[in-house]
């Protein structure tokens, strides 16, 4: 019997542009008023155009922990989810960015996407320590996947070599957790 953290080939975890991934939809680190600011919001404003920004003006803020989605712009993802894990100019807690994420999952499911691409969600500006980043994104996900998805491939593409090596020893660190447990 396959172990509920067992990813099954679903999780990819890469060094990369998040804002140049093929994938159905990526996944802004964003505050709850929606405003792309810098960090990866403003990588996705610059490459995605104005459109993207007009859009979330349109939907307005969200609450903390909440997500929301709209259309890629001139990115090559057809969508944005905006993954709300904190206030404009504040800080992302664990819980935030647990419920951030599970919401950006639900999001993906509830369109039927199949692919998704996330970055390190709240280790910016916001500051989040990344260890403990990966370990919620990682598990938010296995959780996820406890369930009937369309989603067949989790992508986190991540921006430099220690957040790279942060999310390979969290999720080596659950599968073996998990193992052991079995």
């Amino acid at each position: 019997m396959p172990s509920k953290t067992n990813f099954n080939g679903r999780v990819e975890i890469l060094q990369g542009d998040l804002t140049e991934m093929d994938t159905d939809a990526i996944v802004n680190a964003a505050n709850n008023d929606l405003q792309l600011g810098g960090g990866v919001a403003g990588a996705i404003r610059r490459k995605g155009g104005p459109q993207i920004q007009a859009e979330c003006d349109e939907i307005g803020p969200v609450p903390i922990g909440g997500a929301a989605i709209t259309s890629g712009g001139n990115l090559k993802a057809r969508y944005v989810i905006h993954a709300a894990s904190m206030q404009l100019g504040g800080t992302t807690s664990a819980q935030s960015l647990r419920s951030s994420t599970a919401h950006s999952l639900r999001i993906a499911a509830q369109k039927g996407l199949k692919t998704i691409a996330f970055p390190a969600i709240g280790t910016g500006i916001a500051g989040f320590p990344m260890r403990e980043c990966a370990e919620i994104m990682l598990r938010e996900t296995a959780k996820h996947f406890e369930s009937p998805t369309s989603l067949e491939k989790v992508y986190f593409v991540l921006f430099d070599p220690e957040a790279l090596a942060a999310f390979h020893s969290a999720r080596a660190e659950i599968q073996a957790k998990a193992q052991a447990e079995r």
